[in-house]
């Protein structure tokens, strides 16, 4: 019996932990099993394992300060304690500013904000997922207090000017804080908090998105940013962070970061490999579109919406022939409803329910790419001839449409 080999195009999703990260991670399940707080000679190279971990982390974010570096369980949790926290330590400020196209973790905490009597702009996107620097600076009051807004998408991989904009709310009033999720660009795309992104208060990311382990995230918190602790407990985390350190995944995102500079070169690789299948697609599949052509994008990410099929279809027929990939419409958890995000794009409805992520990593190798760009476009075909809207003779929609 035959066996399909596996090809893992759903990175955006979370990534395989790395075998050096896994490595790293395996003293602490064993001998340096010790709770880093504890005054005992074995705990403390526990806890200064920990240190060495948020230097390391703090390098690779750019960050004056390794006390800038809060340890927390994920990217969810971060901006959670982001946006909470800083709403908790300026009661007097009541308006915040975010997009439409956020990730949940954002956009549900900013609708609960909105519940606790808070104004809150979601600003919109035009079709190539960019937010108009206009709309932007008109959005900023003198009640702001924070603006979050993501530096890449998980969608569409569609990346933002967060420097730019975290610079514009700092010229205009130097008390609004300035929050990215920076969890779909952390190790694809160089990050500064020193040089490029002097002006970015809190910055979230997490592990899993960058071959660390599921469990383990990171708060960015700029020296002075006012920001009260939401899980309140221990000592931890320079009181900023209730709870025992989960030494074991927080020394194995250090090892991930640290992997992620050497595999800096990698990424044109990815791009080169991405752009060339987006091409190639774009070329004998008709009807097609792809989110975020145009703009600067992760270099790893390809989102395209195929007319007249159904996104949760392709996936499945995807996961016959061995391509783990994901769709942009929520059919695959269950719900009609497309993604938030391509309804703020304006995709046209007939595509809206047909589109598919593929999103690679720096393991992503060329014989993988050349086997997607093999497979999709029968696996649209095959949708296609069974679709009620599609045209066989002319291999285009209906003319009754």
């Amino acid at each position: 019996m035959s066996t399909v080999q596996l090809i893992y195009a759903d990175n955006n999703a979370t990534t395989a932990v790395a075998p050096e990260v896994a490595a790293a991670m395996q003293p602490f399940f064993g001998p340096a099993f010790y709770n880093p707080s504890s005054m005992y000679e074995p705990a403390l190279s526990v806890a200064e394992a920990i240190t060495t971990a948020r230097q390391t982390v703090a390098a690779f974010l750019g960050a004056a300060e390794p006390t800038e570096v809060l340890f927390t369980s994920c990217a969810t949790e971060s901006n959670n304690a982001a946006i909470f926290g800083v709403a908790s330590a300026t009661p007097s400020r009541k308006h915040i500013v975010t997009s439409a196209v956020e990730h949940p973790s954002v956009l549900e905490v900013c609708k609960e904000m909105q519940r606790r009597g808070y104004e809150v702009t979601f600003l919109p996107v035009d079709r190539q997922g960019q937010i108009a620097t206009a709309d932007y600076v008109r959005a900023l009051r003198p009640d702001t207090l924070l603006v979050t807004l993501m530096h890449a998408n998980n969608e569409t991989g569609v990346v933002w000017p967060v420097g730019d904009w975290a610079r514009i709310a700092k010229e205009t009033d130097p008390g609004i804080v300035f929050h990215t999720d920076a969890t779909q660009s952390a190790g694809k795309l160089p990050l500064d908090l020193t040089g490029a992104w002097p002006h970015v208060d809190l910055l979230s990311l997490s592990g899993h998105k960058m071959h660390a382990p599921k469990g383990v995230g990171v708060l960015y918190v700029r020296r002075g940013t006012p920001l009260r602790p939401t899980l309140l407990g221990g000592h931890q985390e320079g009181g900023r962070r209730g709870g025992t350190e989960n030494v074991a995944y927080i020394v194995g995102l250090a090892r991930a970061c640290d992997l992620a500079v050497e595999h800096v070169p990698d990424m044109a690789r990815i791009a080169a490999l991405r752009d060339g299948l987006q091409d190639e697609l774009r070329q004998v599949i008709p009807h097609v579109e792809i989110n975020g052509d145009g703009v600067e994008r992760t270099p790893n990410t390809l989102n395209i919406s195929c007319h007249y099929i159904e996104g949760e279809a392709m996936l499945y027929e995807l996961n016959g022939r061995g391509i783990c990939a994901s769709t942009g419409s929520a059919c695959s958890s269950g719900s009609l409803e497309p993604s938030h995000v391509l309804k703020a794009l304006s995709v046209p409805f007939t595509a809206m329910h047909g589109s598919i992520r593929l999103s690679f990593s720096a393991y992503t190798t060329a014989a993988e790419v050349r086997r997607i760009a093999e497979v999709f476009p029968r696996v649209v075909a095959n949708l296609r001839r069974m679709s009620p809207y599609w045209d066989q003779k002319t291999n285009g929609p209906r003319a009754t449409l």
